[in-house]
């Protein structure tokens, strides 16, 4: 039921964002930019003189309605994510398993490793190289 609360309402916002964009574009701007492209002229011919305040109008209620559908959408999935689902459900509920019963975590059947002797722990010796150095010449 959640599920499709969510979805609805994420359609809801798709439409209104839709919306939005295409008010915002048939605004006429005070410079003639874009909306003069999209045919500004247009828009107040077809909805009447006052044009710039009924688009401004709407375009705020539609701000606020994708405001609200933002914040009702977040709550959903929070909501969502913190009910478990019916296999978490069983998961929680059923037995644990023994850690030593597992095949991957059995012990080794070889001997661990002995430690280096003594002797390779000194520094190596330093063998002369072979090339004469800068400074002997």
């Amino acid at each position: 039921m959640l599920t499709a609360t969510i979805y609805t309402l994420l359609g809801f916002q798709v439409v209104v964002s839709f919306l939005i964009i295409i008010t915002v574009l048939m605004q006429r701007p005070k410079s003639e930019g874009l909306g003069a492209a999209f045919g500004g002229g247009m828009t107040e011919n077809l909805f009447g003189a006052q044009t710039t305040s009924v688009l401004a109008t709407f375009t705020r209620w539609l701000g606020g309605t994708f405001l609200l559908l933002t914040l009702t959408l977040s709550v959903l999935y929070a909501k969502q994510s913190t009910t478990r689902s019916a296999i978490q459900q069983q998961l929680m509920n059923s037995p644990k398993a023994a850690v030593a019963s597992s095949p991957g975590l059995a012990k080794p059947s070889a001997p661990p490793l002995a430690a280096p002797a003594p002797s390779a722990a000194r520094s190596p010796a330093r063998v002369p190289s072979a090339a004469p150095s800068a400074a002997g010449r």
